[in-house]
C-alpha cells in the first residue's frame, strides 16, 4: 500500500507569500509558522502594515460551505461587539484558494492564556459565553456538523480497533471500557433530553482563548457545532470536584447574565469528557501520516500510551458512576 502524501507537502513558504499577495496585500517577505496541527497557521509580514495571520486549512476536512459558515458565524458576532478575532474580507471573499489549498486572511492578535484563578476573570468568561451563545441561538448551522455519540465515541472507536493501533493485549479491554462508557453517556443525555441546542464554538478550551487587559477573546471557531450550552463550558474546568464546582458556579453566575442556562446539563459534564477522551485519541490516530505529529506528540501509539489511555476510559467510567458536578 502507497504511503498518502502529508497533506501539507506542497505548502512551502513561497506558496504561502504568494497566497496572501494574491489577496491583493503587499507581503516583506517574512513568514513565521505559529502553533497550530490541524491546520498550517503562518504569521505574515506586510508592506507598510501590521503583520496577518493566515490560516491554511487541512485538505478534505470541512466543505466550503462548512468553512464559510464557520466565517459567517465569527463575523456575526464580531458584529456584536463580542470580542474574537473574524476573517478578513478581499474582493468580496473571506474564503480563498491558491495552489490546491484553502485559506482565509486575520488580523494578528496577540494575548496570554487565561488562567481563570479569579472569580472575577470566571465571571467575565462566563458573561462572554453568554453573550455568544445569545447570538449563536439567533440562527441555524446547516453544513456544521451537531455534537453527537456517534461521532464523538463511537466512528472513532471503530477507526482504532480496525486499524493495528492497540497491542493485542488491550483490544479486548479497549472495546469493553469503550462499550461501557457509550451506554452509561447515552443514558445521561437521555437524562439531560431534550436538549437545547444552537450555535456552539465546540472546542472552547483555554488553549483557544486569549487574554489581554480588555477581556477575553477567541482565535479559531475551527470545531464550531451544533450543540448545548455544557459543551462550551465544562472544558473550562479544572482541578478537584470541589474545585470545578467553585468555578462552574462562578461561570455561570457570568453567563445568566446575558443566556439562560439548564441546569439538568450539568449531567454532561464527565460524559462529554469522556467523549472528548475518546475522539482525541482517534484524532491522533487519524493524523499520524502528517509529519507535524509524530514530531510533537512523540509518546503517542506506543504500548505505554494506549496502556494508560484504557487506564484513564476505565476511571472515567468510575467517574461517572460517581456524582456529578454542582454548583
Amino acid at each position: 500500500m502507497r504511503a498518502r502524501p502529508a497533506p501539507y507537502a506542497e505548502l512551502t513558504p513561497d506558496v504561502v507569500l504568494e497566497a496572501v499577495e494574491r489577496t491583493g496585500l503587499g507581503t516583506d517577505g517574512r513568514v513565521l509558522a505559529l502553533n497550530s496541527y490541524e491546520n498550517r497557521v503562518y504569521q505574515v509580514g506586510l508592506e507598510d502594515a501590521a503583520p496577518v495571520v493566515v490560516k491554511f486549512y487541512r485538505p478534505g476536512r470541512w466543505s466550503d460551505a462548512a468553512i464559510l459558515e464557520e466565517h459567517a458565524f465569527a463575523r456575526e458576532l464580531a458584529e456584536a461587539e463580542i470580542p474574537l478575532v473574524a476573517p478578513l474580507e478581499y474582493a468580496g471573499r473571506t474564503l480563498h484558494a491558491y495552489a490546491g489549498f484553502r485559506y482565509a486572511v486575520f488580523p494578528r492578535r496577540g494575548g496570554r492564556w487565561p488562567d481563570l484563578e479569579a472569580k472575577d476573570d470566571r465571571l467575565w468568561m462566563g458573561r462572554y459565553l453568554g453573550r455568544l451563545h445569545r447570538v449563536g441561538a439567533a440562527r441555524r448551522f446547516e453544513h456544521r456538523p451537531t455534537l453527537a455519540v456517534e461521532w464523538l465515541a463511537l466512528e472513532p472507536a471503530r477507526f482504532i480497533l480496525g486499524g493495528d493501533w492497540l497491542p493485542s493485549y488491550l483490544v479486548d479491554r479497549y472495546r469493553d471500557t469503550v462499550d461501557a462508557l457509550v451506554e452509561v453517556i447515552e443514558a445521561r443525555f437521555e437524562v439531560a433530553a431534550p436538549l437545547r441546542t444552537f450555535r456552539i464554538h465546540g472546542d472552547c478550551h483555554r488553549g483557544n482563548v486569549l487574554w489581554t487587559d480588555g477581556g477575553p477573546h477567541f482565535v479559531d471557531l475551527d470545531d464550531c457545532m451544533t450543540g448545548p450550552a455544557i459543551q462550551d463550558l465544562w472544558m473550562l474546568l479544572a482541578g478537584s470536584p470541589a474545585e470545578m464546582s467553585a468555578q462552574l458556579r462562578d461561570l455561570l453566575e457570568g453567563y445568566e447574565q446575558f443566556a439562560v442556562f439548564d441546569r439538568t446539563e450539568l449531567v454532561l459534564v464527565e460524559p462529554l469528557r469522556a467523549l472528548r477522551m475518546i475522539h482525541y485519541a482517534a484524532w491522533l490516530a487519524r493524523r499520524w501520516t502528517d509529519p507535524a505529529f509524530p514530531q510533537a506528540f512523540t509518546w503517542f501509539g506506543t504500548p505505554r500510551y494506549w496502556e494508560e489511555h484504557v487506564r484513564q476510559l476505565g476511571e472515567q467510567l468510575e467517574t461517572l458512576d460517581a456524582a456529578g458536578i454542582d454548583p
